[in-house]
């Protein structure tokens, strides 16, 4: 039945997706990144066919919107704000997938999602050893960008098979690219850590007296709170509050 309401549908956000969404006559009709000026056009066509056709959706207007990569990262941030926090603050993470996805839009943001796939993700590969990356790093960041592409096909806002597709781009291997290979981190001799620590405060050399015999990072020396030590037994045990992972 046709909508008697004088005033258009609402140009809306779809929050979950970070998507432009309007309904007419209950049907939702995505329109693009939300704000974005393609959104906005897409929302004045659909509302100017509607009203032509008595407020009503015709058949010539069910044209699906492609939905390009910026419309699948724009997504995904909205997403990734939320899930990778601890303790209600952003992690590292987040920092990592900010870079891997600047280099995606920047080559291939107006792209239909769809259409990305195996060479595409190669094109980036390379750009990344062009740019002087080191090997570790491309297959980190080649890896987190499978990871949004994942979660694209969890939303069904590409084709099921795309993850796949993508899955498919082996990493550089070491020796066999024009990657840059990093040192391996040697570890610190005992003579040089103990002459440095005499010229430390007495916290910072408690703190690498302690990774010294625990084996920990230091963010996770610094981490360790009196309450979350069992000092009841002769060997002491620390419980952390929450694992790295969580």
């Amino acid at each position: 039945m046709p909508s008697n309401r004088r005033t258009p549908p609402k140009y809306r956000l779809q929050k979950s997706r970070g998507l432009a969404v309007v309904t007419l006559n209950g049907k939702d009709h995505y329109l693009g990144r939300w704000q974005s000026e393609e959104s906005y056009r897409e929302y004045d066509r659909l509302i100017a066919e509607w009203l032509a056709a008595g407020r009503t959706v015709p058949d010539i207007a069910e044209q699906p919107r492609t939905m390009t990569v910026e419309d699948v990262i724009a997504a995904f941030w909205v997403y990734a704000k939320l899930h990778y926090r601890k303790n209600g603050e952003p992690t590292k993470e987040l920092d990592n997938l900010r870079y891997a996805a600047r280099v995606l839009r920047k080559l291939y943001g107006t792209t239909e999602a769809d259409d990305f796939g195996p060479k595409a993700l190669k094109v980036i590969q390379q750009e990344l050893i062009r740019q002087g990356n080191s090997r570790n790093f491309i297959n980190s960041q080649i890896g987190r960008i499978k990871r949004i592409f994942r979660w694209a096909v969890s939303e069904e806002l590409v084709r099921p098979d795309l993850a796949h597709a993508l899955s498919c781009v082996r990493g550089l291997q070491r020796g066999r690219s024009e990657a840059r290979e990093t040192a391996p981190v040697a570890a610190v001799g005992d003579e040089v850590v103990a002459k440095t620590i005499a010229h430390m405060t007495p916290v910072v050399a408690d703190l690498v007296q302690f990774q010294r015999l625990t084996g920990c990072r230091p963010t996770e020396a610094c981490a360790v709170r009196p309450k979350d030590l069992d000092r009841s037994h002769a060997i002491w045990r620390y419980h952390p509050e929450s694992h790295k992972t969580d």
